[in-house]
């Protein structure tokens, strides 16, 4: 899969304008009630991109920002084809670190969120339908242990399940 259509289906994911004051990614410094409710667009989160006009964001600043520092970042053109976009949107949903140390702990190598030479090494030798199992088995139980589950879990399970079922 290239990157183009993993945005197309992320979008699907992450339509339009929210300002959820329950979603910490919808605030600046990421703390409900101790920053400026500033929302989401297109899964671009004001905890993450303080200083950007979340509210009028563009469809294809969204999508440059998604290229460099989500895409780029994972290394995802050097990746197994069938594991790119589970690990893309990991990333917009749980942070590029945290979708880092999923396929890392997928790999069964040092978990340290940044992908790398032996990451990359790691996932290619693997047989890429393990891997993207364990990937998305890792992302489960890290949701599973977020105070926020009872709110969010619904749509991160569905979320989830379509992308194994999509595989």
């Amino acid at each position: 899969m290239n990157f183009d259509k993993a945005f197309e289906m992320l979008i699907d994911h992450e339509k339009g304008f929210s300002k959820d004051p329950n979603d910490p990614g919808n605030w600046t410094g990421g703390v409900p009630y101790r920053g400026e409710l500033k929302g989401t667009k297109y899964g671009i989160a004001a905890n993450t991109y303080p200083d950007l006009d979340i509210e009028n964001l563009t469809l294809d600043l969204a999508k440059e920002i998604y290229r460099r520092d989500f895409w780029g970042k994972l290394h995802l053109d050097e990746l197994p084809e069938n594991v790119r976009f589970d690990l893309f949107d990991a990333a917009v949903n749980s942070g590029v670190r945290r979708a880092a140390k999923f396929l890392q702990a997928a790999a069964r190598v040092v978990q340290d969120g940044d992908i790398g030479p032996a990451t990359i090494a790691a996932a290619n030798a693997m047989n890429p339908e393990q891997l993207d199992s364990a990937l998305s088995g890792h992302r489960i139980l890290f949701m599973a242990d977020l105070q926020t589950l009872p709110h969010y879990a619904r749509g991160w399970m569905r979320r989830i399940g379509n992308n194994l079922i999509n595989d």
